[in-house]
């Protein structure tokens, strides 16, 4: 008998529904001897309601609040999950991320997880029950409940996978697995069949909506050997582990990820002298903004300008911290328009010269321009305008030879 964490995201259990059909399948997978944890998402679409109800009453509205609010969604379909479970007579227990143990620190609303005890999962299991948790959620040490940001439902079942040595983790979602970039945007791409951690953590940092990065951190720091399949079909998926097959190191280049959810702060006038940057940056970091593709000119008569990427939905929050900083220390800030970040991701780079030029003349071809540029040892990422984003993700599937 294995255990097995199943997860299964926002349009897996979109309606009733689909909840029926996602607890047929969890029926067939206790039905095969095994013991089985469910980590579920909001609904399809809560959330984003939920975001929008806050910010219709307050633009920024207070983080806590916003926590307490947000846990709303995956607590409905654990319940609505265990309903439909108890109605095929499989007897099943629903677990908010607070009682099944899911400690977090401080950080309201992209919290961190610092613990996972499991609470009474094991002994609900040896019991005999299926066990459902709600994703995205924890708890902090005073007792608050937190979330783990977007995504972080695939945090919660790889914690809940690592935490109690599950044989396997499934994630279950709308698509067949992983592919070499988004169909929606690029129609031929192509299902991944196998790939290793760092390389799903390249695509998930570069807006590959997929899986979540923290989540693979997770799983390449723990160990946990996951797959990602179809809540639609019984097809196999990708799976996702340390090391791929030797047959496999002849690619370049796996996939080419896009993200549109990214603003453009440019900071001018700042002092170009020791701290100046660090006091931009620690402002940012304390307050919970992440900041991505960072670029500065050389200085000229005692002043640079310095510009950087922040997600959309965290500029405003950017752009109010920055003036109280950019004013003393003398600089002014403007947050530039919306820009889409596009890039390829591949273990092959490491051994491959050629990759940055394929890259920039595919770009230039198609008459693209590049705004910013930042690059790892398998990926190279830029900015452009947004309304070239998915022209630039074709351009490169195509020249990276991912359409065949």
């Amino acid at each position: 008998m294995a255990l097995i964490v199943q997860k299964y995201g926002g349009t897996s259990v979109g309606d009733v529904e689909r909840i029926k059909v996602v607890a047929q399948r969890i029926k067939n997978t206790v039905d095969a001897g095994n013991s089985v944890v469910v980590v579920v998402s909001a609904r399809s679409g809560v959330t984003n309601q939920l975001i929008e109800r806050a910010k219709a009453l307050n633009a920024i509205p207070n983080e806590k609040e916003m926590d307490m609010l947000l846990a709303v969604g995956e607590q409905e379909t654990i319940a609505l999950t265990a309903m439909a479970l108890h109605s095929l007579g499989v007897p099943a227990v629903s677990r908010t991320g607070a009682q099944a143990g899911i400690v977090t620190d401080f950080n309201h609303t992209r919290a961190r997880i610092v613990e996972v005890t499991g609470g009474d999962i094991k002994k609900q299991l040896d019991a005999g029950n299926v066990v459902i948790v709600a994703g995205f959620q924890g708890i902090d040490p005073d007792g608050y409940v937190t979330t783990l940001g977007r995504g972080g439902s695939d945090l919660s079942a790889m914690a809940l996978a690592g935490a109690l040595k599950a044989d396997v983790c499934q994630i279950f979602t709308d698509v067949d697995g992983i592919y070499t970039a988004d169909p929606r945007i690029v129609k031929k791409a192509r299902k991944i069949d196998v790939m290793e951690y760092d390389e799903l953590l390249e695509m998930a940092a570069s807006g590959s909506k997929v899986m979540q990065a923290r989540s693979v951190e997770f799983a390449r720091k723990y160990n946990v050997v996951f797959e990602v399949r179809s809540s639609f079909n019984n097809n196999s998926g990708t799976i996702v582990k340390a090391e791929v097959p030797s047959s496999l190191e002849g690619l370049v280049v796996s996939g080419v990820a896009v993200d549109k959810n990214q603003t453009k702060v440019t900071i001018t006038g700042l002092p170009d002298k020791p701290g100046s940057v660090a006091e931009i940056f620690d402002a940012l970091g304390k307050n919970g903004v992440g900041v991505d593709m960072i670029v500065q000119n050389i200085g000229r008569q005692g002043m640079a300008n310095l510009t950087f990427t922040v997600a959309k939905d965290d500029a405003p929050k950017a752009e109010k911290i920055l003036q109280g900083v950019c004013s003393d220390l003398g600089a002014s800030v403007s947050l530039t328009g919306d820009i889409a970040k596009v890039s390829v991701v591949g273990i092959g780079m490491r051994s491959n010269s050629g990759v940055a030029a394929t890259f920039f003349t595919a770009l230039a071809k198609a008459g693209i321009n590049v705004q910013l540029i930042t690059t790892s040892e398998i990926k190279i990422c830029v900015a452009i305008n947004l309304d070239r984003a998915d022209e630039a993700a074709c351009a490169l599937h195509t020249a990276f030879g991912l359409d065949k």
